[in-house]
């Protein structure tokens, strides 16, 4: 499996799973687990959550799937935002942990920017990592201006990560995200790499898959994974489509494939605000 470095020089897998929309429908729980539990038998071990997802549902569910295997993860949740004040994240972390039935997360991210300045929220990151409740902490939702106010505050250089949306159909990062990210050494983690399959449909993505006889979700999430320090963390509930996920960690696009993704989908020439799903 290909890994991505963080700044502590401990490496992770560069694909993971997601989360999001699980624990909604109880006609699918059990094939929600089941493809979590495939994706930890095939190396995706980076499993992402937060307690926004079916509100704090998804953590339970996230729970019961690695019930047995806690340190074969490398477990992500996320703070709301209006949860993020110093005692606040604290709370939040320990009531996500009982849902997850552990003692511990690997890494604990603020969901998006709220009204709760950022300094008290980073005193909750450091009294969990002081109690060892969390062992890294990181952002979601932050552009390059967020990054650089973060960084301002007393101890928020110390991320690990910052998640974003990014795929072949939301590449507004390159322009100035990623770069400022990639000079810190910092990976960045990419939701919806394959925008909730809304991709999949995209005749140059299909030709790309075509010729390398791969899928569009392989091209998609080969493209997401091309430069190293990209951590992608697909959902599905399809056992079939994790395995389908996995075999594209170790795909290598061509120049050729490169040129023909990039005239279907332009890198950017300008700022991009991020954009959020």
């Amino acid at each position: 499996m290909r890994t991505v470095e963080l700044p502590a020089g401990e490496r992770i897998p560069a694909l993971g799973q997601g989360t999001w929309y699980f624990a909604e429908r109880p006609d699918r729980r059990a094939a929600e687990i089941r493809s979590l539990r495939t994706g930890l038998d095939l190396g995706l071990t980076v499993v992402d959550t937060a307690e926004m997802y079916a509100d704090g549902a998804a953590e339970e569910l996230t729970g019961e799937a690695i019930a047995g295997r806690r340190d074969d993860v490398f477990l992500v949740s996320k703070v709301l935002p209006h949860h993020a004040t110093r005692r606040g994240t604290v709370q939040a972390c320990q009531q996500s942990l009982r849902r997850l039935g552990t003692d511990r997360l690997d890494m604990y991210l603020l969901h998006w920017r709220g009204s709760v300045p950022l300094g008290d929220t980073l005193a909750g990151f450091a009294d969990l990592m002081e109690a060892g409740l969390i062992r890294y902490w990181g952002v979601s939702n932050f552009d390059t201006a967020d990054i650089a106010e973060l960084e301002a505050v007393p101890g928020g250089g110390s991320f690990s990560t910052d998640q974003v949306l990014y795929n072949l159909s939301r590449r507004g990062p390159e322009y100035d995200l990623l770069p400022y990210l990639r000079a810190r050494r910092l990976p960045t983690m990419a939701y919806s790499p394959v925008e909730q399959g809304r991709l999949l449909g995209v005749p140059a993505l299909a030709a790309v898959a075509r010729r390398r006889g791969a899928t569009p979700a392989q091209i998609a999430l080969a493209w997401v994974l091309r430069d190293g320090d990209v951590c992608a963390i697909p959902r599905t509930a399809n056992p079939e489509h994790v395995r389908e996920n996995a075999a594209a960690a170790e795909m290598r696009l061509t120049d050729g494939d490169l040129a023909d993704l990039d005239a279907a989908f332009p890198p950017p020439t300008h700022k991009v605000p991020l954009e959020l799903l």
